[in-house]
């Protein structure tokens, strides 16, 4: 445990030294401090506006950061040679990678946090503090950064960062898009069981992302928005977040199983 938490530190010290996160994460907080000026350009509706535009900011960037910290996890430790350092230690690989994405967990969080706060921050100069329900929608999009952050380090294991990038982006893009993909797949291919089958089948080993971000969508049979006091309950939040931890758990064990066979002598 000792050597995976060390591990986990020195990731974190990497990434908050690294330029390209830095300067996505300052843009992204400077895009969400100004939905207060576009906010005010709206008529009565400025706490609508900052809630959606902020929340939409972190999701957005929270899996940007996700993605580029994660494609590049194995591939900058080989091109700068550090990861043959571990080889002839006595750690093992399936301890690299979880040291690594925990490293990547605590950068992320840290990130995440920053932007909530500046969000929050926003909030109060329209004389208006955060509520439950912005807190329950920031946790399930820290959920899902999690998921993506899995999604990314397990392509990192076996393939160059542009095309993990690429990989990683696809399945966002999917999984994003679960509900209308069950629904074209039911309604276009209800004649050819077999193919509706097996796409259903394809469907289920993408995470359904769709979970994480609800604002504005039907849940358990009713209209529910992050601006409004029916939102979703906490209970839905470990729901969704402990599907969320048991899908990046069963990608690091497949990420681990590859990097365990990977020959880099």
């Amino acid at each position: 445990m000792n050597r995976v938490v060390a591990i986990a530190i020195n990731t974190f010290r990497e990434a908050i030294r690294e330029k390209l996160l830095a300067v996505i994460l300052v843009f992204a907080c400077g895009l969400i401090a100004a939905s207060f000026g576009v906010g005010k350009l709206s008529l009565h509706e400025e706490l609508r506006v900052i809630r959606d535009l902020g929340l939409g900011g972190i999701s957005l960037f929270s899996k940007v950061l996700a993605v580029v910290a994660g494609v590049n996890l194995v591939y900058k430790e080989i091109e700068r040679k550090t990861l043959y350092a571990f080889i002839p230690k006595p750690i093992h690989r399936w301890q690299f990678i979880v040291g690594k994405y925990l490293g990547l967990v605590v950068t992320l969080t840290a990130q995440m946090a920053l932007m909530s706060g500046v969000l929050a921050l926003t909030l109060l100069a329209q004389d208006a503090a955060p509520d439950g329900a912005l807190v329950r929608a920031l946790v399930l999009l820290w959920a899902e950064a999690l998921v993506v952050t899995a999604v990314a380090v397990f392509f990192s294991t076996f393939s160059t960062p542009l095309l993990s990038g690429i990989f990683t982006a696809g399945i966002i893009g999917i999984g994003r898009s679960t509900p209308e993909l069950h629904a074209l797949i039911t309604s276009q291919l209800k004649d050819v069981p077999g193919l509706q089958t097996t796409l259903d089948w394809a469907t289920q080993l993408v995470p359904d992302l769709h979970l994480f971000y609800v604002s504005g969508s039907m849940v358990g049979g009713k209209w529910v928005t992050v601006n409004a006091g029916d939102f979703i309950s906490w209970s839905y939040v470990a729901g969704a977040s402990g599907y969320g931890a048991l899908y990046a758990a069963c990608v690091l064990a497949l990420a681990m199983a590859i990097f365990a066979r990977r020959d880099f002598v």
